[in-house]
């Protein structure tokens, strides 16, 4: 369907992009694929642990949220139709994250970010405004994005409880599936951003990840 976007009147347009967000905010898509930690025991025997693992993987079902606002924002006005079908098909696989991190943290006892409107919204305007400069400033978000996603979630392996390989299988799938869209973003024609952009998405992440670890 948003292949054809330029067929859609600009209220069935709205009415696309509103079904997505109120999916992504308050729905529980499903996963096309099978969760990688479905055969991984659960074992967390400290309460500690077990809230740590929780804000961790709270923060990546925020980072979920961010980046299905932000590639449907870029996907919005993309101009050329394999820009958008690239960013569409990256979506899908956000989507994927999205589901096995919120049940993830059902498993854990605990709930998405109580922010998660204000995270979507704020990632659709940017991608919005990535897409209006041209498919390949589109594209450079796209690596920049995943780039930095990589390196949290390396930083989550680092430091989740031991004992939670569930959670770590699910991370490990992620940032595969992360490189992946970075890489073909990349081959795809993405420009490299430039200062002080990166340093800004950084900071604004680091807030984020501040704040959603707890709410």
């Amino acid at each position: 369907m948003a292949l054809l976007r330029s067929r859609n009147s600009p209220l069935d347009q709205l009415l696309i992009e509103t079904q997505r967000a109120l999916d992504t905010v308050f729905g529980n898509p499903p996963a096309a694929r099978p969760n990688p930690a479905a055969d991984t025991p659960d074992v967390i025997p400290d309460d500690a642990e077990r809230r740590h693992a929780a804000g961790l993987m709270r923060i990546n079902h925020v980072g979920e949220v961010c980046a299905q606002g932000l590639y449907f924002g870029q996907a919005a006005v993309a101009r050329e139709d394999t820009t958008r079908a690239h960013l569409l098909e990256a979506a899908q696989e956000e989507t994927d994250h999205l589901a096995w991190c919120a049940e993830r943290l059902k498993e854990l006892d605990s709930r998405p970010s109580m922010f998660n409107p204000l995270w979507y919204g704020g990632s659709y305007a940017l991608g919005v405004l990535a897409g209006l400069r041209g498919d390949g400033w589109n594209l450079g978000f796209v690596v920049e994005t995943e780039r930095q996603v990589e390196a949290h979630l390396d930083e989550h392996l680092d430091t989740l409880p031991p004992a939670d390989q569930r959670s770590r299988d699910i991370l490990r799938q992620m940032k595969e599936d992360e490189a992946r869209h970075a890489d073909h973003a990349e081959q795809a024609g993405a420009r490299v951003l430039p200062w002080p952009i990166p340093s800004l998405m950084a900071a604004a992440s680091n807030v984020m990840k501040t704040v959603a670890y707890r709410l």
